[in-house]
């Protein structure tokens, strides 16, 4: 499948912030959150994006995924028409090895408190340094995707 995503995802035990190389803003909303595929609308800085991601495989490391840039007007239009909730967070780049980096998201509002780490990778085997801020793995686990984190968000656990 040509687009495909691999990644996996860690929770953040320690500091990570010098060693962060960029930040963004994110705020987010889903038009639809089936199982099989969600549609996801995203307002990173001033850009807009419309991604839609399928199902996960076995390790839930690896699911389709399609994005295209959209006009930030058409992203706040369809903003409007969202599910109820709104996941608001930072993302801050740190490096990992060779080309790859982590992206570290700082959630806010109701999924205050929690931070997650997500390295993409391209090939589900390949090996990576796991730095001392980098905590237990939950890749594959529903409740840290964002689509499940907007109905039933940290706060609630």
């Amino acid at each position: 499948m040509a687009n495909k995503e691999i990644e996996r995802k860690f929770l953040v035990k320690g500091d990570y912030k010098k060693h962060v190389s960029k930040e963004t803003k994110i705020v987010q909303g889903f038009l639809t959150t089936v199982p099989e595929r969600t549609v996801r609308v995203r307002i990173k800085g001033d850009q807009g994006f419309l991604t839609i991601k399928g199902i996960g495989n076995k390790s839930g490391a690896s699911r389709y995924e399609w994005e295209k840039e959209i006009s930030l007007e058409d992203a706040k239009d369809l903003m409007a028409i969202c599910e109820p909730g709104v996941i608001d967070k930072t993302r801050f780049i740190v490096k990992a090895d060779g080309d790859l980096e982590f992206e570290v998201d700082e959630f806010y509002g109701e999924n205050e408190g929690l931070t997650v780490a997500e390295i993409e990778l391209p090939s589900e085997d390949t090996q990576f340094s796991k730095p001392e801020w980098l905590g237990k793995e939950v890749t594959g686990e529903v409740k840290y995707y964002n689509s499940m984190l907007m109905k039933n968000p940290y706060k609630n656990w």
